[in-house]
């Protein structure tokens, strides 16, 4: 079985495993079930992918969109791995080209989207290929709860009791809750091992501001971006296409996005997104989700997403590459009533609805925590960390204040008029306001009537929406959205618990200066490499960055490889990329042709066996004539000096066996040849 570490060198260019990698590479590699929760951007596919390439047989992955699938097949073959997709967005040529690569047993990949597991031929096929494992990818789509849900992928179970093969599993979405559910209907019984991987996303900037001029926010944020790939989420599909206007009008390069699309206006802009750098679109959230676009720099939402899993999914597609991006999340009072009213609103049963707002609550605790905004994110999936230095509130930390006697006030409004009022009716209560609904109600004889006048009302509801935040309070959707308590506020109204909370001013937002992928000296490098890559991409007729991604440009750019030898040492170039991009990129980093290089040692770039082809070619070169120079010319090919460097031949025997030797030319070079193999200077 070939080794996952020389495959993950020679086959994707990379020199080593990201964390976590590796333990999930080798249990799917030895055949074990497997979970993996993996954070987006942190390399779930190679997990499968890497596997592949090492086990005998045809790994099938299930996956729940075209686009994602097609994207993936391109990256594979462009790195050399035979791979193929069967998806409803075929040609005929390109269905026919996957069945005579799996009838001629070359295909390593086959890619198809759930909805193919319907289908009665789809079985029949797949035990003709020799499937030997089943990998699934976003497999939360399983959760009958989730909001990605996706019937078809309830067939898998039945698929892998028919195929009785092995199932890898990934996601970066899964709470507990959906990890239970995944466990339940992919493996049915049988006990998977199980990888949940840190979620943090390090290179990504957090960001959250208060809305009050939302549309010049979102255009100072992209200006000091300008020319970088962007996302900007909105609510409504009326938003996405004014705001791209809007963008247009500021200079950039914009289009919009929406459900309500015709389809091929839809499939032109993920094709642009995914060609051209610099382009931002502006999208709901059925965006992205089949982009696997390794270089955005930044998202921005210009309305608040609807839990905190979807934010992270939707802020999981900046920086990809491990390059730094940046996100902006604006909220606002209509955020998150819209918000309640979706879950409100919605068919759901009533202990779904109140787990829903739950997690929406938990988003608003994110937009207006007082301290690291990482800190709070992890928390949320149950993990622990240091403050990050890479969020806003650590540039720049919150002024809080203590909050504790306010709260306990607002908690004692509810629970004295039975948790069955909203926020609104609570602060005329604080705040002393002889409203009718107060008099009818006779709440103005309450102890709490009147003892928050020190704040306003505007205060008050701040107040309340970090309460919501910390979820000290939810709304309850079989009252109307009256407030309840949750346990966590008990031992804040007993005075066991101090609470602090942040002083709501609405203030403009800084402009952020511009953060520069490399410094200003490697800029103009940087550009024209991305200029060659997209005229290749172009040739090509594929995405810009399955040339390659922007994290190997940035390299190059700032360790200017000046041989193949050293470009093979950028992270991201295999042999398969080095071969068919190499010299065009060398030229551009020397300004000049770079020197020609004969295809066998080319192949060895990077390589020990480089350095010991040279010296043998030099020896070569010495004696072609004899040690005294009167002798037949005699020499070896390019070929042959690479089979001695890669097999290493110890006696003069061995090397007159390979191919291109003889007795002749063993007798004149094999001294000084086994002499440099041995490691001394010929």
């Amino acid at each position: 079985m070939p080794d996952p570490a020389s495959l993950l060198a020679r086959v994707f260019g990379f020199p080593g495993f990201r964390p976590g990698q590796e333990e999930i590479v080798a249990a799917v590699t030895a055949g074990r079930d497997t979970l993996a929760i993996m954070p987006t951007g942190g390399g779930k596919s190679l997990c499968f992918q890497l596997p592949a390439l090492c086990r005998s047989g045809v790994t099938v992955v299930i996956s729940p969109l075209i686009a994602l699938m097609r994207d993936q097949v391109r990256g594979l073959r462009e790195a050399g791995v035979e791979a193929g997709a069967l998806t409803s967005g075929n040609t005929d040529q390109e269905t026919e080209e996957v069945f005579a690569a799996l009838e001629e047993g070359r295909l390593k990949l086959l890619y198809m989207a759930p909805e193919r597991l319907a289908s009665g031929a789809t079985l029949p096929l797949l035990r003709r290929a020799g499937v030997s494992l089943i990998a699934v990818d976003e497999a939360h789509c399983v959760s009958q709860w989730g909001h990605d849900f996706r019937p078809d992928y309830l067939r898998i179970g039945d698929l892998r009791r028919a195929l009785n093969v092995p199932v890898a599993a990934f996601t970066a979405t899964a709470d507990e809750e959906t990890r239970a559910e995944i466990v339940t209907r992919l493996f049915e019984g049988r006990t998977p091992e199980t990888f949940l991987r840190g979620f943090d996303r390090p290179n990504i900037h957090l960001a959250f501001a208060a809305k009050h001029t939302p549309r010049e926010q979102i255009l100072r944020f992209a200006a000091a971006r300008k020319g970088q790939s962007g996302i900007v989420y909105c609510g409504t599909r009326a938003k996405t296409e004014t705001l791209a206007q809007a963008l247009r009008e500021a200079g950039h390069s914009a289009l919009y996005y929406h459900g309500g699309m015709d389809p091929d206006d839809r499939r032109q802009v993920e094709t642009r997104f995914q060609r051209d750098d610099g382009l931002i679109v502006v999208a709901t959230v059925a965006f992205g989700m089949g982009i696997d676009k390794p270089d955005i720099r930044w998202v921005a939402h210009a309305d608040l997403p609807k839990s905190i899993e979807s934010y992270y999914q939707e802020i999981g597609r900046a920086g990809r590459d491990g390059a730094p991006a940046e996100t902006l999340t604006l909220y606002g009072a209509d955020d998150i009533r819209y918000r309640r009213s979706q879950i409100d609103e919605g068919v759901a049963p009533m202990d779904r609805k109140q787990a829903d707002h739950g997690r929406l609550n938990a988003l608003l605790g994110l937009a207006e925590a007082t301290a690291c905004r990482r800190q709070v994110l992890l928390g949320y999936f149950g993990e622990a960390s240091q403050p990050c230095g890479n969020c806003d509130l650590c540039d720049r930390p919150a002024e809080v204040f203590d909050a504790t006697d306010a709260v306990r006030k607002a908690l004692s409004a509810a629970l004295r008029t039975g948790e069955s009022y909203g926020k609104g009716h609570l602060i005329d209560i604080l705040t002393g306001q002889m409203t009718d609904k107060v008099r009818e109600r006779g709440h103005d004889g309450l102890p709490t009537f009147g003892v928050g006048r020190d704040l306003s009302k505007a205060q008050w509801d701040a107040v309340f929406r970090q309460m919501m935040g910390r979820d000290l309070i939810r709304p309850d959707p079989e009252r109307h959205g009256a407030l309840r308590m949750t346990e966590a506020a008990r031992p804040v109204l007993r005075g066991e618990v101090q609470v602090v909370l942040r002083k709501d001013a609405l203030q403009a937002a800084p402009k952020t200066p511009l953060r520069m992928l490399v410094s200003e000296e490697d800029a103009p490098l940087l550009s024209a490499l991305k200029a060659k890559r997209r005229a290749l991409a172009e040739a090509a007729n594929v995405p810009a960055y399955v040339i390659f991604a922007d994290r190997t440009l940035i390299e190059m750019a700032e360790k200017r490889p000046s041989t193949l030898d050293q470009m093979a040492g950028i992270t991201g170039i295999g042999a398969k990329k080095l071969d068919s991009y190499g010299s065009a990129f060398l030229q551009v980093i020397l300004g000049a042709e770079a020197p020609a290089q004969h295809p066998a040692r080319r192949a060895l770039a990077g390589r020990a066996e480089g350095a010991v082809f040279d010296r043998l070619a030099a020896a070569q070169l010495r004696l072609q004539r004899g040690a005294d120079g009167t002798g037949k010319p005699l020499s070896c090919t390019n070929a042959t000096l690479r089979q001695i460097a890669e097999r290493r031949p110890r006696s003069l025997a061995d090397l007159e066996r390979l191919q291109g030797m003889d007795a002749q030319k063993a007798e004149r070079f094999g001294p000084a040849f086994l002499a440099i193999l041995g490691g001394e200077e010929a």
